[in-house]
């Protein structure tokens, strides 16, 4: 390999190439003019030849300028790609959830994603608004319904909804097991955004449907479910969401019934993504963890 010129001095006359101005080009490298004018002039020399033309308020590049800036150009591409090969950046995915399932499912597993993918950048947009993959920038979404979920969408099963009550194990001590119409009455109950209450009391008390006294409403079920913990009432929730709470102590089953939704959760995305390989591994890190195979 030949001697090369200083690194400093073709930095500096590609840049100036970019403005046509020697202060310009110094702001940008964040030295002063007079050093962008010094290096443009050393590489001039030990070239021999003439690479600028200066004009009172500009620069104009001779015919050799132009032909060497090419190829320079290009060189500190390649310098570039090089560098990031060894630094590859981390690929970003966003993935589009409901704000129940971002922080009673998603959020607590996050530590066990980012160990198994370090190389995955994942962007969480929570969101009650069906997501649209072609306007919102969205990779990947987890949405409650029924497939097909459109033209051009693979859709899987990650969770079936499986609705269970669920209370603070303090309240029920207090207010006694609500486990017939007159023990239920003492109970406020909790409703979100989804209602199930009316179809989960005719299933529970089939032979005749409990009087409630006391309904407090919210529009995520998340903020119900908080709710319960703190001991304000029952709520309904599907049980995956619950499970930690019930594991830890937080919530219990205070009523059996479970009551089978009419929509389920599932993992969707287009057939043809954007980033095929991330996207195919955040699902399969979905399925594993809905699976309970991982950490």
């Amino acid at each position: 390999m030949g001697r090369l010129p200083s690194l400093n001095a073709l930095r500096a006359f590609e840049v100036a190439t970019r403005h046509l101005n020697f202060r310009l080009a110094a702001e940008e490298l964040r030295v002063t003019q007079g050093a962008v004018a010094q290096q443009v002039r050393g590489l001039e020399a030990e070239l021999g030849l003439k690479l600028f033309e200066r004009q009172p308020r500009t620069l104009a590049l001779t015919e050799a300028g132009r032909g060497y800036v090419a190829n320079v150009r290009r060189a500190f591409e390649l310098i570039a790609e090089a560098t990031a090969a060894l630094r590859p950046e981390p690929q970003h995915i966003t993935i589009s959830v409901t704000p129940t399932f971002a922080s009673k499912w998603l959020i607590p597993r996050l530590p066990e994603f980012t160990a198994a993918h370090p190389d995955i950048d994942l962007r969480i947009v929570a969101s009650d608004r069906m997501a649209n993959f072609q306007t919102d920038a969205v990779d990947l979404a987890v949405r409650l319904g029924r497939p097909p979920f459109g033209p051009g969408l693979s859709a899987d099963l990650l969770f079936e909804q499986e609705i269970v009550a669920v209370a603070s194990p303090l309240l029920v001590e207090k207010l006694g097991a609500p486990d017939g119409a007159e023990s239920l009455a003492r109970y406020p109950l909790l409703h979100d955004a989804h209602d199930f209450w009316p179809r989960y009391l005719e299933l529970a008390f089939p032979s005749h449907m409990p009087t409630v006294a006391k309904n407090i409403r919210f529009n995520q079920t998340s903020l119900a479910i908080e709710a319960a913990i703190a001991g304000q009432g029952l709520a309904l929730a599907s049980l995956f969401f619950v499970e930690n709470d019930i594991v830890s102590g937080r919530l219990v089953r205070p009523i059996p019934t479970v009551l089978a939704a009419s929509s389920d959760f599932y993992v969707v995305s287009p057939r043809k993504p954007r980033h095929p390989a991330p996207v195919a591994a955040v699902r399969s890190w979905l399925a594993n963890a809905a699976a309970g195979r991982t950490g």
